[in-house]
């Protein structure tokens, strides 16, 4: 159970066991996703369009502190580093903070970031139709600018993004990335959300990784949420 305010949630990163990992009866209203060293980030449970019976643990990356991002990004950055990439690209909207944090921390003096706002000088070879389970009726188009094609040809790419769901979006990216001829050697997210994602992003299994996991929740007669999905701990599944 949670006794913190909605504007509280991604505030602070508690210590091991600060909350209740599985209580018997379910979950209220949160849910506490657990880093690799057992530290805890308490997110709030958000119902999903449909018939009101299944939910998911929500992270919302610019509505966190400095330090939940920070934290996030110092996770992200550790999983990432042995890879050893040579540019970092971020993706909009929430991935965007991110990246430019695990670029910095991976010692880059800057990062590549996609874009969902189309300029006068994109091309339509660059882009790809993108969607998302915070905007399911909402159909964006992913772009990358020509101009950052020197940046990323022959160079060991590391793609960030902040929650992974449906892998609907992610899906799109790396349409997109593989038109301009480029194979990322990592994708980190900040979190795994469900195992919904894993089919349609299998054939990059092996390239996945997150410091956070949580699991999508059905309702119980008694109004408390249950896990429906397995959670795989750090780095991915």
């Amino acid at each position: 159970m949670s006794t913190l305010e909605p504007h509280h949630f991604w505030q602070a990163i508690d210590p091991p066991g600060t909350h209740q990992a599985a209580p018997s009866e379910g979950f209220v209203d949160s849910y506490p996703a657990a880093f690799g060293d057992g530290r805890q980030l308490l997110l709030p449970l958000r119902v999903l369009p449909g018939d009101g019976k299944t939910a998911v643990a929500s992270l919302i990356v610019n509505q966190a502190s400095f330090a939940v991002e920070d934290a996030l990004a110092s996770a992200m950055s550790a999983l990432a580093a042995p890879l050893a990439p040579d540019v970092v690209i971020g993706v909009p909207t929430l991935g965007l903070p991110l990246a430019n944090s695990v670029a910095r921390r991976l010692g880059h003096a800057r990062m590549v970031a996609l874009g969902t706002s189309r300029k006068f000088w994109y091309q339509d070879a660059l882009s790809a139709p993108m969607s998302s389970i915070t905007s399911p009726t909402h159909q964006k188009t992913i772009f990358l600018d020509p101009r950052s094609l020197p940046l990323l040809l022959g160079k060991r790419v590391l793609v960030v993004d902040d929650v992974v769901s449906s892998g609907a979006s992610m899906v799109a990216v790396l349409r997109l990335l593989a038109l301009a001829g480029i194979e990322p050697v990592g994708i980190v997210f900040a979190m795994l959300q469900g195992t919904n994602w894993q089919a349609p992003l299998e054939a990059h299994r092996d390239t996945i990784m997150a410091p956070l996991a949580s699991p999508r929740f059905s309702r119980t007669d008694t109004g408390h949420w249950l896990p429906i999905q397995n959670v795989s701990p750090a780095p991915g599944w």
